[in-house]
């Protein structure tokens, strides 16, 4: 049985609240990522994330403007959080009775990596001769 830890990608590229939407998008064409982290306030916050979804609704569907949006503004906040020994199988579950696509990994708290629904199924393809 496969767990989290197996699965999850520890590079995480992360975002301050504060940081403006436009630098958010520049940071995720830079890494080629659809999603960003948004960090913490304070070590008792809750982490945030902020997802090619969010600024479509935003700027697009709710005519908003990405030099007057924060991170803050779009983000979802808390995000769903799972542990790094939980199997993968009930974070398939988790994600798809939720409608999420990616979940922060945390240990104590503190970020040690994300998983998305792509690195499952990635996971999966690679088992398929």
């Amino acid at each position: 049985m496969q767990i989290v830890k197996d699965v999850m990608v520890t590079n995480v590229v992360s975002i301050s609240p504060f940081a403006r939407l436009r630098d958010a998008l520049a940071l995720m064409k830079q890494h080629r990522i659809k999603s960003l982290v948004v960090e913490r306030n304070s070590p008792n916050d809750a982490w945030g994330i902020i997802t090619y979804s969010n600024i479509l609704k935003t700027v697009f569907a709710e005519e908003g403007d990405i030099d007057l949006l924060n991170v803050y503004d779009v983000c979802v906040k808390p995000v769903i959080t799972v542990g790094e020994d939980l199997a993968v199988k009930h974070v398939a579950t988790l994600m798809t009775k939720s409608d999420v696509k990616r979940l922060l990994v945390l240990s104590n708290n503190e970020l040690i990596g994300i998983i998305t629904m792509n690195d499952i199924m990635e996971t999966l393809l690679e088992q398929i001769e």
